[in-house]
């Protein structure tokens, strides 16, 4: 014990020691690094000027050039907060110049358009113009020049690779700040994302990384270089389809879930997929849109298209989890229907509530006779109204509930000739299913529960019966107006609530035009 301690004792001192003699060198040999910046710039350049280069000559240029870059930054806070922690170390100069990255970094920038996006925004001329000064033994004639081209290469470079990833990362704009019903989980770029561009070791490799790999994206950007012209469009129509459904494709807001529930509102259908294929489709009837005449197309764009100017019954783009069903559900009437339609109804016929089995609340307490009541008159805001469960219940046999704060669900319908219709955007907003039994079957199984669920939407005295789901089931209200089927044909659709016009307007600004792309 008294040896033990004694070697404790004596180590302590000899591992603190050779700590600091490692911190020691690790510093000196850092220090020794950037103090050998001008002679390593030499030996690369074969320029002279380099010869008188130092760390802290180059830190004061690059300071000053960072102040009056900031407006031209997209990240000018992250973009200095990086060089100053770095002592303004020109990372691009030092490691990505002379070996190529630089410029096959730029040789990504000039193919932005195979993206649909404009090759300028990432200043790849002015980063080859700049590169090859530095290549070019005269190219740089003072060292005041040789501080500032330096720390503009830096600039350019750490931004444009900046914005270039989180394009291709995560889409140009983001959903949530130009749709007023949008409230899927969307990733956006943060300084997590953005170091790790400004951090890549070897920039191809990173590059290569980050292109979008998902069959559907890679197939629409095949048809964008094809320059191919969709049936009943133009060509530039076309163009514009397919590069506001690569933005989306780009959104980092795609189910992570092996088995999900998703419904694309402008083809009106629902899909249950699992491992990546559909294993139930139906039809299904969405909210009404502002666009249901197809008035407002990308063939005529307009400016101020780009306002989002939502119907009130259109449904929302939401994700959540399907947590439980209510069969022979009750229908609590929102207060903007019972007064726009069912106190209307009423008043036309005062044996209408009666008739649709709904029954009117008034301070909590259910209210008898309704037909006498005048409901021309009536106070809008008064009356609660509820239709009990039966065949003629507008929600039908069963509702899906999933949390959302836009009060929508899926759920069955006795107006079962909207199916029948090619445009189906019907509703008030919720989602109206074309098979709830096969739903059911699918999210609760083949058992006891779907046996109690198809029992209960049989009876003749129907009671509403909520029953919870026991492992929830992901469900994804999306909207996208062309993909890829199965067949490989790509399918359009019209945007019927004017969502890609919305989207296109936002886009604009950042998309290459057709000579960009077909010079590709």
């Amino acid at each position: 014990m008294i040896l033990s301690a004694t070697l404790k004792k004596t180590a302590l001192p000899v591992l603190i020691a050779l700590f600091c003699v490692l911190t020691l060198t690790f510093q000196s040999c850092k220090k020794k690094s950037r103090s050998d910046l001008g002679a390593e710039l030499f030996k690369k350049t074969q320029n002279k000027i380099f010869k008188d280069a130092t760390p802290e000559g180059l830190a004061e240029v690059f300071k000053q050039v960072l102040e009056t870059n900031k407006a031209k930054m997209d990240n000018p806070k992250l973009i200095t907060a990086f060089y100053e922690k770095n002592d303004y170390d020109p990372v691009f100069v030092m490691d990505h110049i002379f070996n190529g990255d630089v410029d096959i970094t730029a040789s990504y920038f000039e193919k932005a358009g195979q993206h649909g996006l404009d090759p300028r925004m990432f200043k790849a001329d002015q980063i080859k113009q700049l590169v090859t000064k530095f290549k070019d033994k005269k190219g740089i004639k003072t060292i005041d020049e040789a501080y500032h081209d330096i720390a503009e290469l830096e600039i350019l470079m750490a931004n444009s690779l900046i914005n270039y990833s989180g394009a291709l990362q995560f889409g140009m704009v983001s959903p949530r700040k130009i749709y007023s019903r949008y409230f899927t989980a969307t990733k956006r770029p943060d300084s997590t994302s953005m170091m790790q561009a400004l951090n890549a070791g070897n920039l191809k490799t990173y590059l290569d990384s980050i292109q979008p790999k998902d069959p559907q994206y890679l197939m629409l950007q095949k048809a964008l270089l094809a320059g191919g012209t969709a049936q009943g469009m133009t060509k530039e129509e076309t163009q514009r389809y397919l590069v506001v459904n690569m933005e989306r494709l780009r959104w980092k807001n795609k189910p992570t879930q092996n088995e999900y529930v998703i419904v694309n509102i402008p083809d009106y259908r629902l899909d249950v997929m699992e491992n990546g294929k559909s294993i139930l489709d139906m039809k299904v009837v969405v909210g009404e849109g502002r666009n249901m005449d197809n008035t407002t197309t990308l063939a005529d764009y307009d400016e101020s298209d780009k306002i989002d100017r939502p119907f009130s019954r259109e449904t929302p783009q939401l994700n959540s989890m399907i947590h439980s069903v209510q069969v022979n559900p009750v229908w609590n009437i929102p207060q903007s229907i019972a007064s726009k339609e069912i106190m209307v109804e009423a008043a036309k016929d005062p044996y209408y509530l009666s008739n649709k089995g709904i029954d009117v609340y008034r301070n909590g307490k259910k209210v008898e006779d309704t037909e006498t009541i005048d409901w021309a008159s009536a106070p809008k805001d008064k009356y609660e109204f509820k239709q009990r469960p039966s065949d003629d219940n507008s929600l039908g046999k069963i509702k899906f509930l999933f949390n959302n704060n836009s009060s929508v669900y899926l759920h069955d319908t006795p107006a079962k000739s909207g199916f029948s219709k090619t445009m189906r955007a019907l509703s008030h907003g919720c989602v109206r299913l074309g098979d709830p039994q096969a739903l059911a079957k699918v999210v609760f199984g083949d058992g006891p529960t779907y046996e109690k669920i198809a029992k209960a939407m049989n009876e003749d005295n129907p009671e509403p019966t909520t029953i919870g789901l026991p492992k929830k089931m992901p469900v994804y209200i999306t909207y996208v107006t062309c993909w890829v089927d199965s067949n490989n044909t790509i399918q359009y659709r019209p945007d019927v609530y004017g969502l890609d016009n919305v989207l296109y307007g936002h886009l604009q600004k950042f998309l290459a035009n057709t000579d960009q792309i077909a010079a590709l």
